[in-house]
């Protein structure tokens, strides 16, 4: 080596760095290789009890999938980061090139992070489960389905509504599958000149032999306004809450027939005009 320049203590220097380097580097990848397939197999049992855990203690399964794919993957960032770092990688490094791309994606996907933090409220906080009929943004029908980003909904007329969780999370919500019992309340128009007791004493007849209609509190029948064109009787009558829908037209079916029966008459609206020209004419000659 001397006819290049290169002295042999030179070449032995070398030649025991790289002898060193390259027990220091295989014994880095046989620490991250004993790392990482302990540290693999100890995340698998993590997450096998995770997910049997998960099953047992809640009935969300959008929230459970979703807790469960973050700890997987917090889990794995973890024991790459670990497999890195033995293997002499700065861990400034990696926390900068996650953090980079994290911003990234939250740039690239701002109305779907949105759909998704809704989607986490609605499923930690509860506000409606599946099966539950609801109304919400200008729609009404049935939880069909939950999901991180969307909820599915079913209208009575059988069609679905996609709904973006962030518009979800952020509006009114009315619930009408929380209560067991709700209350009806129809409106019912008679013609000026009706036997106001009669007509009450009809309705509340009809609803006294509704096995529906709850007793407590009792069905309520008040006349309530002096219309343009009829007397407007008001209806409230308490029901089960499965109850309620059909309880209300069969009602309304009914006080339509007893009416008929009793020459009560239901006004439609109608306008009196007064000809005075005639009249006029006359006063005039």
């Amino acid at each position: 080596m001397e006819e290049f320049g290169i002295s042999k203590e030179t070449t032995d220097a070398l030649y025991a760095d790289g002898i060193s380097l390259a027990i220091s580097i295989g014994l880095r990848i046989i620490g991250a290789l004993l790392f990482y397939f302990i540290a693999k197999f100890i995340v698998n049992k993590l997450l096998k009890g995770l997910k049997k855990f998960l099953e047992q203690r809640d009935d969300a399964p959008s929230l459970n999938e979703f807790l469960y794919g973050l700890s997987k993957l917090l889990l794995y960032v973890i024991m790459f980061g670990g497999v890195l770092m033995i293997l002499g990688v700065p861990a400034s490094s990696f926390l900068a090139i996650f953090g980079a791309a994290g911003l990234a994606i939250g740039l690239a996907l701002q109305g779907s992070l949105s759909n998704f933090a809704g989607g986490l409220l609605i499923l930690a906080f509860k506000p409606f489960k599946v099966g539950h009929v609801v109304v919400a943004q200008g729609h009404t029908g049935t939880i069909n389905k939950i999901q991180i980003l969307y909820t599915h909904m079913m209208t009575f007329d059988n069609q679905e509504v996609i709904i973006p969780n962030g518009n979800l999370a952020n509006s009114d919500i009315i619930n009408m599958s929380t209560q067991e019992t709700r209350r009806a309340e129809l409106k019912v128009g008679v013609a000026y000149g009706t036997n106001i007791k009669q007509a009450k004493e009809i309705i509340e007849n009809i609803f006294e032999n509704d096995p529906r209609a709850l007793k407590d509190p009792a069905p309520f029948v008040a006349l309530n306004n002096f219309g343009d064109s009829s007397l407007d009787i008001i209806v409230r009558v308490w029901a089960k809450s499965a109850d309620m829908w059909p309880m209300y037209f069969a009602g309304m079916e009914a006080i339509n027939t007893e009416f008929e029966k009793h020459g009560i008459e239901i006004p439609f609206p109608q306008r009196v005009v007064h000809q005075i020209k005639a009249k006029a004419a006359e006063e005039n000659s």
